[in-house]
C-alpha cells in the first residue's frame, strides 16, 4: 500500500480502522457523528492500496447529495486521477447506467407527482401522495408488473388507478424515477450476460445507508454482490427514518440471513455532539424494541450544552426565545420541527428579528400565487365595511362554496382557508385594505433580502437535514401530540413500529448538534420521547404533580 493510503489508516479510531479493512461482507454499524463517511473514504483507499483495481469498485449512495460528498472526499484524500475511476452513483443513477448499457430506453424520465396531478385533478395534494406511495409500494416492494395487476379479476380501485397511470407512461414510451431501479433488477435478474457484467463492475462494492434502502434496492445491492459477496455495507439502525419511502429497519438487522459469514463492526463513538447529547439521545433511542445492542459514547471531553426549554407559549414566542439565548458569533445555527407547517412560525420570527435565513422546500403564504388572487378577491368584496368584516365576508363566502368542504390538503400545502386565516391575522394591525396590502407587499420584498442559501441560521424539518449538523440546534415542539406525530401514529397499519420510527426521527434530530441543543417544550404536556429521555424531576413534572 502507498504512503498516503497508511497515513489515511493510521489516523483512523481503532473501530474505524478495524471495519474499514475487514475482508467482506462486512456491515458496519455507524451512529450519528461517528465517522461514517471516514470509514467508507478508507474502506475504498485500502482496497485500492491493495491493489484492487478503481473500475471494480462501485459505491452506491442513498441520494445525489451524499454521492457528490463521498466523490469530493475520496478526490480529496486520493487524488482526482485515482478517485475518478471508483464508480459513485445512486440506486437510481446506477439502474440507468445498467439500462442503457443494455440498450433499454431510458427517457423520457416523467414525473410521476405531474402525470398524477394532470389524471386526477380532483383528489388534491393528498390524494397524490397516497397513489404515490401505493405505485412506489408496488413496483418496488411487491415488485409486481402492470401486466399483473391489469390480470387480476378481483382488483380494486388502486390497482385500477395504477393500470391507468401506467396505460398513461406507455402512450410516451416513457418511464419513473422507480423504474430505473425495478427495472435494472429485472433486466440483470433474467440476462446472464449483462449481470456478469455488471458484476465484475461492481466485484467490490460498497452501500451507503442501507437502512435507508427499499427492498428493489437491497435485491439489486446483493445480486450484484453474489456470489463472491465482496460486499461493504454501512448505516446505522437507530437512522432509519423512511418508512414512507419503504425503507425497513428490520432489513438492516436481517442481513446477516441474506449475507452469510456477514462480519459486523460498530463503531461506538459520537464525534459531533455534546456528552449531554449523547447520552440523552442514547437514553432515548434505546427504549426502541427494533435495534442492534450498541454502545454509543461521547468524544472524550466532549464540551457543550443540552438546554431544556419548558415553554407554554405559542411556537412564535417560543422560538423567538429560544433564538435570543444563541450566541451571534457566526456559528451556524438550526430550528428544526417535525413538520414544514411547523416551521412558518420560525420564518415569521426571522423576518421580525431580520435574521437571514435558509429554509430549503418550505411552502410559504407570501410565496404561494394564490394570496394574489385571495388578495383580489378581498379588494373587491364589500368595500364599504370595515377591514376585518370585509374579510370575514371574504371567509362566509368561500364557506358556502360547495367544493370547498371536500377539499384535500395535506400537512405541506396550503387551501384558500389558510391564506384567508393568515390575511384575518395580519388584519387588526392595520386600520384599512390598502394597508394590509402594502404590508404584505413590504414583507415579500423582506422575504427576498432574507431568504439566502448561505445564511447561518438554516429553518428544516429534521427529515430534511439527515446527514446534516449545525453548531447549535433548536427542536421546537416536542409536545404530546406533535411529536411524535399523533396523526402518523393514528394512520399506521402498525402504530408500534411507527412510534419507533418517529422515535428514531428525534434521535436524528437531537443529534444534529455540535455545540448546543435545545429542546422546547410545553411542560404541561411534554412529548412522550421527553419523558423517555430525562427524570420527571428534570422536566418539572413531580412539582406539578405534587401540586
Amino acid at each position: 500500500m502507498t504512503p498516503e493510503v497508511w497515513q489515511l489508516l493510521d489516523g483512523l479510531a481503532p473501530d474505524q480502522r478495524s471495519a474499514a479493512t475487514a475482508p467482506g461482507p462486512v456491515l458496519c454499524v455507524a451512529p450519528a457523528g461517528s465517522g461514517k463517511t471516514t470509514t467508507l473514504v478508507a474502506r475504498i483507499a485500502w482496497l485500492l492500496g491493495r491493489g484492487v483495481d478503481p473500475a471494480t469498485v462501485c459505491a452506491i449512495t442513498f441520494n445525489k447529495r451524499a454521492a457528490e460528498e463521498l466523490e469530493r472526499r475520496i478526490t480529496s484524500r486520493l487524488g482526482a486521477e485515482v478517485g475518478a475511476g471508483v464508480r459513485v452513483r445512486t440506486f437510481h443513477a446506477l439502474g440507468r447506467e445498467i439500462l442503457v448499457d443494455a440498450g433499454r430506453p431510458v427517457e423520457p424520465l416523467v414525473d410521476r407527482m405531474g402525470v398524477l396531478r394532470r389524471l386526477f385533478p380532483g383528489i388534491g395534494p393528498a390524494g397524490w401522495r397516497r397513489l404515490d406511495d401505493a405505485f412506489s409500494r408496488l413496483k418496488l416492494d411487491l415488485q409486481v408488473s402492470v401486466e399483473e395487476v391489469a390480470a387480476d379479476p378481483s382488483r380494486g380501485p388502486m390497482a385500477e388507478t395504477f393500470v391507468r397511470y401506467e396505460a398513461e407512461l406507455a402512450v410516451e414510451a416513457s418511464l419513473d424515477f422507480d423504474d430505473l431501479v425495478a427495472r435494472a433488477l429485472r433486466l440483470l435478474a433474467a440476462d446472464p450476460g449483462a449481470l456478469s457484467r455488471w458484476r465484475s463492475r461492481c466485484a467490490e462494492l460498497l452501500v451507503d445507508e442501507v437502512q435507508d434502502v427499499d427492498r428493489s434496492q437491497l435485491e439489486l445491492a446483493l445480486l450484484l454482490a453474489a456470489p463472491a459477496n465482496r460486499i461493504f455495507l454501512v448505516g446505522d439502525d437507530d437512522q432509519s427514518i423512511y418508512g414512507w419511502r419503504l425503507a425497513d429497519v428490520r432489513r438492516v438487522l436481517s442481513l446477516a440471513a441474506a449475507l452469510p459469514g456477514l462480519r459486523r463492526f460498530d463503531l461506538q463513538t459520537n464525534y459531533r455532539c455534546p456528552a449531554p447529547v449523547v447520552s440523552r439521545s442514547v437514553r432515548l433511542v434505546s427504549t426502541n424494541r427494533e435495534r442492534f445492542t450498541k454502545i454509543v459514547r461521547a468524544r472524550e471531553g466532549a464540551a457543550g450544552r443540552l438546554v431544556l426549554a419548558p415553554d407554554s407559549a405559542d411556537d412564535p414566542q417560543r422560538i423567538r426565545r429560544a433564538l435570543v439565548g444563541l450566541p451571534d458569533d457566526g456559528s451556524t445555527r438550526a430550528i428544526l420541527t417535525r413538520t414544514n407547517r411547523e416551521l412558518l412560525p420560525a420564518v415569521t420570527v426571522a423576518l421580525e428579528l431580520g435574521l437571514a435565513f435558509r429554509a430549503p422546500r418550505i411552502p410559504l403564504l407570501l410565496d404561494a400565487p394564490e394570496l394574489d388572487t385571495m388578495l383580489d378577491v378581498a379588494r373587491q368584496t364589500r368595500p364599504e365595511l370595515p377591514l376585518l368584516l370585509r374579510l370575514g365576508a371574504v371567509r362566509q363566502a368561500m364557506a358556502i362554496e360547495s367544493h370547498l368542504a371536500s377539499e384535500v390538503v395535506d400537512d405541506e400545502g396550503f387551501d384558500r382557508a389558510d391564506l384567508v386565516a393568515a390575511l384575518l391575522a395580519w388584519a387588526p394591525g392595520f386600520a384599512t385594505f390598502e394597508e394590509l396590502d402594502q404590508a404584505v407587499a413590504v414583507q415579500r420584498l423582506r422575504l427576498a433580502e432574507l431568504r439566502r442559501d448561505d445564511a447561518d441560521l438554516t429553518l428544516a424539518t429534521v427529515h430534511s437535514t439527515k446527514g446534516l449538523e449545525f453548531d447549535h440546534v433548536i427542536v421546537i415542539g416536542l409536545d404530546a401530540g406533535r411529536f411524535p406525530s399523533a396523526r402518523a401514529l393514528a394512520e399506521a397499519a402498525d402504530p408500534v413500529r411507527a412510534l419507533e420510527e418517529e422515535r428514531r426521527l428525534a434521535y436524528v434530530a437531537w443529534t444534529r448538534a455540535r455545540r448546543s441543543l435545545t429542546l422546547v417544550y410545553d411542560p404541561a404536556a411534554p412529548s412522550r420521547f421527553m419523558v423517555d429521555a430525562f427524570d420527571p424531576a428534570e422536566l418539572g413534572l413531580e412539582k406539578e404533580s405534587a401540586a
